[in-house]
């Protein structure tokens, strides 16, 4: 088998995906008519035109915008039913699903609204042979005192989301700003991760592992500018949630191959492929394996660490990442 067609067949886990990031022009446009909702752009087409970020905060802006056609429980499971039949089709057989709930509370859609909507999907995401459980995200640019409001509305729901993240504008908000409400979440028995290290400096990973004890790292890609910080989330085996597209979309890295991706691998980190926010980005699961591999050379070794990087870097209990490892194996064995 081909390196192409083993990387999109090989079974695979998604660990960082905003699932309002992949709400698609077509969707939004239904979900506005639905709903009666007034867009700022006259087609699908010229929304899509607008998708043109030159850094995070580019794209934040259009991303929340297109949140607003969000209202009710089901136009959260329809976007997330959107997301899970595409991951599906990419062969993706577990995915760590982010959500935004301060996206739709501060416009008034309920918490209630948000998670049963989500989680429906999700269950629902067991037809089409996937696992998938929620992360609930605190938006960064927001206070500590939101976050913890935000907290309180949640725990009635406790049992449809597995932990909590922290994304949003990276730039001036430091981890350690949430040092409380992540102390309150690990009682609660919540998976801590958090984006660090992606326009943000290598102090920011030392910062989540260290302030808000992270169990893993989304993005991590300034972390190669750091020697004795690469050596400790190898020695650690501290899993980055890499997004390649969406790294090239933000001028993260100004060209694919200039990508370190394969650096993070050799230097013997647990690194993985996704795809954060994929509408936005140009790319879901097997675009990013795809385009990346081809960019940077990766082979056939690169593409079995990556796979099985994600399923040992997943929350999935350790009898179901057995069980998706020896998936993983069958299907190099079979190539």
């Amino acid at each position: 088998m081909n390196l192409p067609t083993l990387l999109a067949t090989m079974p695979k886990a998604e660990l960082h995906i905003h699932i309002e990031g992949s709400l698609e022009p077509e969707l939004i446009f239904q979900l506005a008519q639905r709903n009666g909702v007034a867009l700022p752009y006259a087609s699908v087409e010229e929304l899509r035109r607008a998708y043109a970020f030159t850094n995070l905060q580019s794209f934040l802006d259009i991303y929340y915008a297109g949140a607003s056609v969000l209202l009710r429980e089901q136009d959260f499971h329809d976007m997330a039913w959107a997301y899970l039949q595409k991951a599906a089709a990419d062969h993706v057989i577990r995915t760590e699903i982010f959500f935004d709930p301060q996206t739709h509370t501060a416009r008034g859609v309920s918490m209630e609204t948000v998670i049963r909507g989500l989680s429906r999907a999700c269950k629902d995401a067991k037809k089409l042979g996937v696992d998938a459980e929620l992360i609930l995200c605190f938006l960064r640019h927001l206070s500590e005192e939101d976050a913890f409001a935000t907290l309180e509305q949640a725990l009635p729901f406790r049992e449809h989301f597995i932990g909590v993240g922290l994304d949003s504008s990276e730039l001036g908000h430091p981890p350690e700003k949430f040092a409380r409400v992540f102390a309150k979440c690990r009682a609660e028995g919540l998976h801590l991760v958090a984006h660090a290290g992606e326009e943000g400096p290598p102090a920011y990973v030392w910062s989540a592992l260290d302030v808000l004890k992270v169990e893993r790292i989304d993005h991590g890609v300034q972390s190669a500018k750091d020697p004795a910080l690469m050596k400790r989330l190898a020695d650690e085996r501290i899993p980055l949630t890499v997004c390649p597209l969406s790294n090239l979309k933000l001028c993260v890295f100004p060209d694919l191959q200039q990508h370190n991706l394969r650096e993070l691998l050799e230097a013997g980190l647990c690194a993985t492929v996704n795809s954060d926010d994929p509408a936005y980005f140009g790319g879901y699961m097997n675009d990013n394996f795809l385009q990346t591999a081809a960019a940077i050379g990766l082979d056939r070794q690169h593409a079995y660490q990556l796979a099985r990087n994600s399923f040992e870097g997943s929350f999935a209990e350790p009898s179901a990442k057995a069980r998706y490892i020896e998936r993983l194996d069958a299907a190099f064995a079979a190539a």
